[in-house]
């Protein structure tokens, strides 16, 4: 009857534990307000979660955010990766610029295979990474100024190459990637998905990303401990490069063009935003790939379901703000302990 009782006792504690052992996870809360987000827009606009197939492709207010995040996503978990090693980086909206100027122009001015075209568009994206992480990890600058000079000189670079005009092309290949379908699903979130996944597996399945946490916990100690913090400081931006060349890539495809003032500009601001909502600490030493892509779709889904609703234009960012304040409360360490505390108190009355 003993051994029965403890048994029963031990059930009982783990179903009142589970709910706190949710709220602890890193993706509860992000999820729940995406999940709220989204039923919130579908009362204020039911088209919002209506999802149809028009000629073989999905379409859709939720396919729409999706679609229109993937970019942001490819930005967003490359600034996860940099925070992570207690840096930043404000250049990725002019990156998207220089690489999407160079592949306008080389598509525009050349006869180049489609896939030399993409390596060099990645390449520039790899150099501008390289040119952050000398300055910040060899030259030792501070890493909100090392990146602010790319960002300013960056727009400047991509005129350069364009020429100070809206570079347009046209072909196929490309034309597929910015609004091309497989399966029903755009090239551009399957791309988007792919750079991702990859980034998410070297992260959790090799040393790396316990190597980025280190340096961004105590540089000097993870130094000691035999790490090459400037090298992971060095391959942090770098992988920050290359994820904000993809994303030019995705974006000039998209416009079948390269504006070089306006691609991804102000872009870095929604990438920090996501990486925040995802709960990376901005101090650097830890984050979190799946919720800061969830952080995307928050921003996302708002500004998505914001401009369905018929909101006048000029409360769309004061409503965003909003939102996101509750989440980042949502995220607090002492609104959790609080919310625990409730439901220890409604377990016990039970």
């Amino acid at each position: 009857m003993t051994s029965l009782h403890t048994q029963s006792e031990a059930s009982v504690q783990h179903r009142q534990g589970l709910p706190r052992a949710l709220m602890q996870r890193q993706w509860f809360a992000p999820l729940g307000a995406l999940l709220l987000i989204i039923l919130c827009m579908g009362v204020v606009s039911p088209d919002f979660l209506s999802i149809r197939v028009v000629d073989g492709h999905l379409y859709g207010s939720l396919i729409d955010v999706v679609h229109r995040g993937s970019s942001a996503a490819l930005v967003a978990v490359g600034m996860a990766i940099v925070i992570g090693t207690r840096g930043i980086d404000l250049s990725v909206g002019s990156v998207i610029a220089i690489s999407g100027a160079v592949m306008a122009v080389l598509i525009s001015e050349t006869e180049l295979p489609p896939w030399l075209i993409i390596l060099a568009a990645v390449g520039s994206g790899v150099l501008c990474g390289l040119w952050n992480g000398v300055l910040v990890a060899y030259l030792e600058i501070q890493p909100i100024i090392s990146t602010l000079i790319l960002m300013v000189a960056g727009r400047g670079i991509a005129q350069m190459i364009t020429g100070g005009q809206i570079v347009t092309f046209h072909g196929e290949f490309f034309e597929a990637i910015g609004s091309g379908y497989l399966l029903g699903i755009p090239w551009r979130v399957l791309i988007a998905a792919a750079v991702i996944l990859a980034l998410w597996l070297t992260m959790r399945k090799t040393a790396l990303g316990l190597f980025i946490e280190a340096v961004g916990g105590n540089a000097r100690a993870s130094r000691l401990a035999g790490i090459d913090s400037r090298g992971i400081t060095l391959l942090a931006y770098v992988i920050s490069g290359v994820c904000s060349a993809v994303a030019g890539i995705i974006i000039a495809a998209d416009i079948r063009g390269a504006d070089a003032n306006n691609a991804g500009l102000w872009l870095e601001l929604d990438a920090i935003l996501a990486v925040v909502l995802g709960g990376a600490a901005l101090m650097g030493g830890r984050f979190y790939l799946g919720a800061t892509v969830i952080g995307v779709l928050i921003i996302q889904s708002l500004t998505t379901g914001i401009l369905l609703s018929g909101l006048p234009s000029q409360y769309t960012l004061v409503v965003k703000a909003g939102v996101v304040l509750l989440v980042l409360l949502m995220q607090a360490p002492e609104f959790r302990r609080s919310m625990a505390a409730v439901l220890r108190r409604r377990q016990h009355e039970d």
